[in-house]
């Protein structure tokens, strides 16, 4: 086991942090890279010589790859191929069983970098399903792994990922712990590296839920120093797309809107549907989350809509753009309508992150209020307040804390003209 050529060059990629894009630059496309990785393309010498010099290896080494393979190899090659297959067609269920059945092979075999590689494709689609817990102690088995402090491009993935698994249960200081781990370790990856990215995007995000809009913000221009001219569209669409993000949240809406259009334009449906998906998920969220209600971010949420309807998307996704929506009926004045898909998305509100889970509440609260139902709005609002301080998103709980101070005065005024009649 381990002579398979593919997946020890995918392994020597994924250690030195590089895209297939980024190893086959300017002379190999990133689907021939995918073929050679796959095992269903053999490399030439010219090949072999070239991809050595980009990895710094000798010719020698990957030619030693590609010696005959042996039946655990043909088998693991075969659960690899069926793994991928299954996460193109969006079977996530399936591609974590087959990835799982890989790295058992891998493990047998004492294969180390094709057992973490297969492990870690198996908590991506455990993650896909939305089922966190199972992701996060899968995440946390492959940081216990020595490989994880000897590779600091597998050490960056792996942190990165169980900050976005901590962000997604709503354990937002956990979260950004985490996420600083993943950026420090990507300092020693080469400078425009998609991990340092990553590992960016998962500080801004928890740091941003958190409240800490200013660190996001320098997280931010970070960022964005680690981009240059010859950057890819598509992650140069994604940092846009972030910092656009953060700014609308600092309510510098001329910067966000010009980030966000810069992304609308580099970020394409063809390229990856799931990304645009959210993309448009995102925005649409921001936008509302700053009064923003015009064409754009009705257009938006539509095409959130629309696009979720084609990738499927597990019920969390389904949850967030229903609640997108039902944040537009509520901004655009139509409440009995806001009430109502809200009440359904709280009913549902167990899958939700905790601070995702408040901000249902908190809507729903101000929404009762609204139509002139204080006293159950004052429940809901006391929900939020607790939902956001178990998350750590304090800048919330003030919000929601506001709210009911506000009914509570209502009610107080009220009590006193009637005493006064």
């Amino acid at each position: 086991m381990g002579n398979g050529f593919g997946e020890k060059l995918r392994a020597e990629r994924l250690e030195r942090g590089l895209t297939q894009a980024e190893l086959g630059k300017n002379l190999y496309s990133p689907s021939y890279i995918s073929l050679l990785e796959t095992g269903r393309r053999e490399p030439t010498a010219e090949v072999i010589e070239e991809l050595a010099r980009r990895l710094e290896l000798a010719p020698k080494a990957l030619e030693a790859w590609s010696q005959p393979v042996s039946v655990s190899d043909a088998e693991y090659v075969l659960a690899g191929l069926y793994a991928r297959q299954a996460w193109d067609l969006r079977d996530y269920q399936l591609a974590a069983s087959h990835a799982a059945t890989a790295a058992q092979i891998a493990l047998e075999a004492k294969n180390n970098s094709a057992w973490w590689n297969m492990t870690y494709m198996q908590a991506e689609c455990v993650m896909k399903q939305g089922q966190l817990k199972e992701c996060q102690q899968i995440v946390e088995h492959l940081l216990e792994h020595p490989m994880a402090t000897e590779s600091a491009g597998l050490g960056v993935r792996a942190w990165q990922m169980l900050a976005a698994v901590c962000h997604g249960q709503g354990q937002l200081a956990t979260a950004v712990e985490h996420a600083k781990q993943a950026v420090k370790l990507s300092e020693q990856l080469p400078k425009g590296s998609t991990l340092i990215i990553g590992a960016h995007r998962a500080l801004i995000g928890a740091l941003a839920e958190s409240g800490k809009l200013d660190e996001a913000w320098q997280y931010c221009l970070a960022m964005i120093e680690h981009m240059d001219e010859h950057s890819m569209s598509q992650l140069a669409g994604e940092v846009a797309w972030v910092v656009g993000n953060v700014a609308f949240m600092r309510h510098d809406y001329v910067e966000g809107i010009k980030h966000h259009e810069r992304a609308a334009k580099l970020l394409s449906p063809a390229n990856d549907i799931e990304l645009w998906a959210r993309f448009n998920k995102a925005s649409a969220a921001v936008r509302l989350s700053s009064g923003i209600v015009e064409p754009e971010t009705l257009s938006a949420i539509e095409r959130a809509e629309l696009a979720l309807s084609i990738v499927g998307g597990n019920k969390t996704d389904q949850l967030e753009v229903a609640f997108i929506r039902a944040r537009w009926l509520y901004l655009t004045g139509d409440i009995p309508a806001a009430v109502e898909k809200l009440r359904e998305i709280y009913a549902d509100r167990k899958v939700l992150a905790r601070h995702t889970a408040g901000e249902v509440s908190l809507l729903l609260g101000k929404s009762l209020k609204a139509a002139g139902e204080a006293a159950e709005a004052l429940q809901f609002l006391e929900e939020a307040q607790h939902d956001f301080s178990a998350a750590g998103a304090s800048d919330r709980v003030q919000q929601a804390m506001d709210a009911v101070l506000e009914i509570r005065l209502a009610e107080r005024r009220a009590a006193k003209e009637h005493s006064e009649a």
